[in-house]
């Protein structure tokens, strides 16, 4: 038993995916769980098909938060430094028979 431990913990230095069929997620999620925080995201598949991807909860934290608040992302635009005219036209645009 301690080989295998050996050979699983050297297999984890570096981050590795694995695809779970469904059934196999189901049966060994704690160990699912336990590969996801060890070696990152996890793929798994139902009729050979990828249905889902299970990811941890600070990789979750990282995609949901905002890169930049809006007003960040605003100044950083290449427009910003030129001086668009964006005044709406008092035009009512042209007459159409209905």
């Amino acid at each position: 038993m301690s080989k295998i431990k050996k050979k699983r913990s050297s297999v984890r230095k570096g981050r590795r995916h694995r695809t779970w069929q469904l059934q196999e997620a189901k049966a060994k999620f704690s160990e699912l769980v336990t590969e996801v925080m060890e070696d990152g995201y996890q793929t798994i598949t139902k009729n050979g098909r990828p249905v889902a991807v299970l990811i941890s909860h600070d990789e979750f934290e990282q995609i949901k938060k905002p890169k930049k608040n809006l007003g960040d992302f605003l100044l950083d635009s290449p427009l910003f430094e030129y001086d668009l005219d964006i005044k709406r036209t008092k035009d009512f645009g042209r007459d159409i028979d209905l």
